[in-house]
């Protein structure tokens, strides 16, 4: 079976996870790397080889850095739609985009993306507790009125 060209074009391709690790962390540091990423493993003792044991066997944190080499490390444009749904080493990466230098990345950006990501999920989950009170609350009133033990009667 012949590999996909397209796949080869991926900046993860024949990179092993210690490497990955080791490259990210010798450009970066363990202190922004748990800054961008806040996966415990570059925050406590950190170092490439617990970072990688602990990567290994959680597959979340392992997508999580390996988009981050991606789309940090490597410059690359954010994948489509379609593309993020895949894990970052089964994406194909087209031929004309090719790996750029590393972004500058500092701990106060890291500070005010964090903050950005808190108002966000803060956004999200009122807008989703709000969601799931309006069809309640609507008809509630009327049916209180009545009978208050009506909503646990089924």
């Amino acid at each position: 079976m012949t590999q996909d060209p397209d796949y080869q074009n991926n900046p993860l391709h024949g990179v092993s996870l210690k490497q990955l690790v080791t490259e990210i962390a010798q450009h970066y540091g363990f202190k922004i790397l748990f800054a961008y990423l806040n996966i415990n493993c570059f925050a406590n003792n950190p170092s490439v080889e617990s970072a990688v044991k602990f990567l290994k066997k959680t597959d979340w944190a392992r997508e999580k850095v390996e988009a981050f080499y991606l789309y940090q490390f490597k410059s690359l444009p954010r994948a489509s739609a379609e593309q993020f749904e895949l894990p970052p080493r089964d994406r194909i990466v087209p031929a004309d985009q090719k790996p750029g230098a590393p972004a500058e990345l500092s701990l106060e950006d890291a500070e005010r993306l964090r903050e950005k990501r808190a108002k966000k999920a803060a956004l999200h989950d009122r807008a989703a507790v709000a969601g799931r009170r309006a069809p309640n609350t609507a008809g509630a009133a009327a049916v209180d009125a009545s009978d208050p033990w009506a909503k646990w009667r089924k």
